[in-house]
């Protein structure tokens, strides 16, 4: 067997997720197929490029010096097949943006505006439950941006070539339940009015299992939880078999009810990647305007941001449309529970490396005056800074 580059992206891949299984996913492939091709690798190289242990896999001494070789290869046929398609694009006259994205109800409208623009943008689209995935296909080239959710407590795997913009600070998550659950009836669930539930949330999503049986078990309840995609868990929710967690910008349904979780405990951060700034700089506003949208049209999620605005939320009232939102120079106020969102194209400053300024403000005359507090983007530590200071 020869050795190919895409091979060199297979190590790569294994030795920054540490695991075959999350390589495997993030790659596109089955795991054992992943494991054969590893070791026809291995065979040709001749040797042992990577120790398999039950905590997942670390590079041997030959595969550091097999990485240290095979990293810039990767990256400049990235760079030179992402160079080339749009040298391509800009000579047919014509810009195709390749985005990537997790689940959110933003989408649909942030695809409509940007294809409304002048000139015409004609985005596709590649859905991916792990953010981490589409990360490291925006690194790739195979995809200009990604738009994506990290969990609380669980940082992304951010690749030090990627540049990256807040939109939300720290999104909470909501419950969903059945319509006529006991707690229901309430403006606000406490986890105690759920212990005897079951829960079920998507294992596949990057953290989402992990920060609900770490929140769980700090209410002090063994978790009781069950694999499944969020369609499966809807339908479930539907019958009074499990409740699960949703974004607060989830579709009404008449069978279910999204209540907010009491000190909001789940929370996420959104986050636009890209390999440039300009890049993020050219599809932000509309973005942004998206969000915006569907937060307003969340009947409970705007009653939240609300009462948020009511507590000298600055930016909660803007982002529900509440008269008076408009405060120009005025910082937002927030709490542990804040969501912050930037609208401004290109006011927000990101730099490749571990570490990345992260737009969480909108400039004056950009549509409104949020502003925000600047925080700071790390690629692999859960040092984040939270609204109000506070560091999570």
């Amino acid at each position: 067997m020869e050795l190919e580059v895409r091979h060199l992206r297979v190590l790569c891949a294994i030795a920054d997720s540490g695991s075959l299984h999350r390589a495997a996913r993030e790659l596109g492939m089955a795991q054992p197929s992943l494991s054969t091709q590893l070791r026809r690798i291995e065979q040709t190289l001749g040797g042992q490029l990577f120790v398999r242990a039950r905590t997942g896999c670390r590079a041997t001494p030959l595969g550091h010096e097999v990485l240290s070789r095979a990293r810039p290869l990767v990256a400049e046929l990235a760079a030179l097949v992402t160079e080339t398609r749009a040298a391509a694009a800009r000579a047919a006259g014509g810009r195709r943006l390749r985005i990537g994205a997790t689940a959110s109800r933003a989408i649909p409208g942030w695809l409509r505006r940007l294809r409304g623009r002048a000139p015409r943008t004609e985005p596709t689209l590649q859905m991916d439950v792990s953010a981490n995935s589409l990360l490291g296909m925006v690194a790739s080239g195979r995809l200009d941006l990604a738009f994506v959710h990290e969990v609380e407590g669980s940082p992304l795997r951010v690749p030090p070539q990627l540049c990256l913009r807040v939109l939300v600070e720290r999104e909470p998550q909501f419950v969903t339940l059945a319509v006529d659950h006991p707690a229901a009836a309430r403006r606000e669930v406490a986890l105690p009015d759920l212990a005897g539930d079951r829960w079920m949330v998507d294992s596949t999503v990057d953290g989402e299992w992990n920060a609900l049986c770490r929140v769980l078990r700090a209410a002090g309840q063994e978790p009781d939880i069950l694999h499944g995609d969020y369609l499966t868990a809807y339908s479930l929710a539907a019958t009074g078999e499990v409740v699960t967690v949703s974004q607060p910008t989830a579709h009404p349904r008449s069978d279910l009810a999204l209540r907010p979780l009491r000190g909001d405990p789940i929370g996420v951060r959104l986050l636009l990647a890209a390999r440039t700034e300009a890049e993020i700089d050219g599809v932000f506003a509309e973005l942004a305007d998206a969000y915006r949208e569907v937060a307003r049209e969340s009947p409970v999620y705007r009653e939240w941001l609300e009462r948020a605005a009511a507590g000298g939320a600055v930016w909660a009232a803007e982002l529900c449309g509440a008269a008076g939102a408009a405060n120009a120079g005025g910082a937002a106020r927030g709490t542990s529970g804040a969501a912050r969102v930037s609208a401004s194209g290109g006011a927000g400053k990101s730099a490749s490396g571990a570490s990345r300024a992260a737009d969480v403000s909108r400039a004056p005359g950009a549509g409104g005056d949020l502003a925000g507090r600047g925080g700071t983007v790390r690629a692999a530590t859960a040092g984040l800074l939270a609204p109000g200071g506070r560091m999570r």
